[in-house]
């Protein structure tokens, strides 16, 4: 099942949030734009995770695409919270204080827009306010070219019912 649901193309991604003085990033793949106009992207998040009370309450978050040779970067983000993930780059914090990875091949930054429930999963609706392309001639991360990074695979069933 894991290796079926891993031939759904999509990018890897470190989302920035902040809220007051506190700051964090994260790894996720489950990013798509849903919206020309107005321009907006849509980011699936776990409710339990660490940074969805201050995304919730930032009411903003950034996309930072990730760029095929920062898969250590990639894992660094996908590890549980620590005391600042966001040490090991240079960044900038957006116009919401969200920050904007200096070395990502792109950047998006999003005002929330609104949620919506998905499972064990929450949507987010991002407006889009701001956005810089980085590095044109870099190749995006997979998420396929993570392998099992995030540990994923266990989380499928073995079979449909």
């Amino acid at each position: 099942m894991a290796a079926l649901f891993q031939r759904l193309t999509h990018g890897v991604y470190a989302v920035g949030v902040a809220h007051g003085e506190q700051r964090n990033a994260f790894t996720a793949a489950w990013v798509m734009q849903v919206s020309f106009n107005p321009l907006m992207l849509a980011l699936s998040i776990n409710p339990n995770h660490s940074s969805y009370g201050m995304l919730r309450q930032g009411k903003a978050f950034s996309i930072n695409v990730l760029k095929k040779d920062q898969l250590e970067l990639a894992a660094h983000y996908a590890e549980p919270a620590s005391a600042d993930k966001l040490a090991l780059v240079e960044w900038v914090p957006g116009r919401s204080g969200v920050p904007l990875i200096n070395d990502a091949l792109a950047w998006f930054e999003c005002e929330v827009a609104g949620e919506c429930p998905a499972g064990d999963h929450v949507v987010v609706l991002g407006r889009v306010v701001d956005g810089k392309l980085r590095d044109a001639a870099a190749e995006p991360m997979t998420y396929r070219d993570t392998g099992s990074m995030d540990g994923a695979a266990a989380l499928f069933p073995a079979a449909f019912d």
